[in-house]
């Protein structure tokens, strides 16, 4: 059976540390980058803030309340988007095996690699020193034979440190891993997972697929192949995007459906803008709505033909926005374009190259 070396890069706290490496006054200060509105929601927390309970996506209300000191500051993504070209610069001095899965985490497979270096846990040293180097940023990385388990690892010794989970490692790793760290276990799965007795990879282990099916329908025959150190997704360094969106939370919630449509226009404007940028198009719109007591509903149409155009967007959000009658006032409207041209099979036979290595090897 062949293995790979796979790193999973993940920077620490990166919105929150951008803005303490460009403004030094905010070093070693609790801060949390989003809105500070009533509305207003974290989009990334300093480790000085998380100390308070303060977590992204949680409302601005509430981590104001457990950290009464916390700073607020405004994203800047332009400039996210910017130091996370660099790092990926970086990545690619090493492989063109590289997965970013947002602007501050990325997989890369390093099995065979620019370097000639049969070391993945020295690689990922490697890389994590030069990011502090040239951006003055911290990260920190998970090495193992797959995705799963090096996404896992790095959130082991973070901040600023890393973990290798060598293949002969790998069950043990698993086996006294907490069902709640298994990356794709969210609250809900683990709440009910321990309902089933179901505390660490060696509980999860014990159920058959049959079992975990039969509980969990197709999310089950995933949890137990990766508790056994099975996950055959091979790192994609050119993802394909299936949808492209925006959305808007209002600072009061709206019962009128006029200011809903003038919201709707300018999410339209915005994903004119995305879609222009990114070169593509799409068949099915969808209407996200989220009421104000927090109930969430979406709907879609699909048309034969692809579109980017805000008027044809917004025309199309309209009919859906229409098609039924406001169960309440709203407070988040979201437009977002998917069956996008990108679904096409655009993969080159470069891309499907297997870079795969027999057992032995130097982790």
């Amino acid at each position: 059976m062949s293995q790979r070396k796979i790193i999973h890069i993940d920077m620490d706290a990166f919105y929150a540390s951008v803005e303490q490496l460009d403004n030094p006054e905010l070093k070693g200060k609790a801060i949390a980058v989003g809105g500070s509105s009533q509305r207003g929601v974290v989009a990334a927390a300093s480790y000085e803030a998380r100390k308070y309970g303060v977590q992204s996506a949680m409302s601005s209300v509430m981590a104001k309340r457990n950290c009464p000191h916390l700073i607020f500051v405004k994203p800047r993504f332009e400039r996210y988007r910017e130091i996370s070209q660099r790092i990926r610069e970086i990545f690619l001095e090493y492989t063109d095996l590289v997965e970013p899965l947002s602007l501050d985490e990325a997989y890369l497979d390093v099995t065979e690699n620019k370097k000639g270096n049969p070391s993945a846990t020295l690689i990922a040293r490697e890389i994590r020193e030069k990011i502090k180097e040239r951006t003055g940023l911290n990260a920190s990385a998970g090495i193992s034979i797959n995705k799963f388990i090096a996404k896992v690892a790095s959130d082991f010794n973070k901040p600023n440190g890393q973990k290798t989970v060598n293949p002969e490692e790998v069950e043990e790793f698993l086996e006294v891993l907490d069902i709640r760290k298994f990356h794709g276990v969210g609250k809900v799965t683990a709440e009910k997972m321990y309902l089933l007795g179901i505390f660490t990879g060696k509980d999860l282990k014990t159920k058959s697929l049959d079992y975990l099916t039969e509980k969990f329908g197709k999310s089950g025959a995933h949890y137990y192949n990766v508790v056994r150190g099975i996950h055959l997704s091979e790192v994609k360094p050119n993802r394909i995007r299936k949808s492209l969106g925006a959305e808007r939370t209002f600072n009061e919630n709206i019962s009128s459906e006029i200011f809903m449509l003038e919201r709707l226009e300018n999410i339209a404007e915005e994903i004119e803008r995305r879609l222009t940028k990114s070169k593509v198009a799409g068949k099915t719109v969808t209407l996200k709505i989220k009421y104000s007591d927090f109930s969430m509903q979406t709907r879609s149409k699909t048309i034969s033909y692809y579109i980017s155009g805000k008027e044809l967007i917004l025309e199309i959000a309209k009919d859906l926005l229409y098609q039924e009658k406001m169960k309440n006032s709203v407070r988040l409207l979201g437009i977002s374009l998917s069956n996008l041209n990108t679904d096409k099979d655009k993969i080159t036979s470069e891309e499907k190259k297997e870079v795969e290595v027999q057992l032995k090897f130097e982790f």
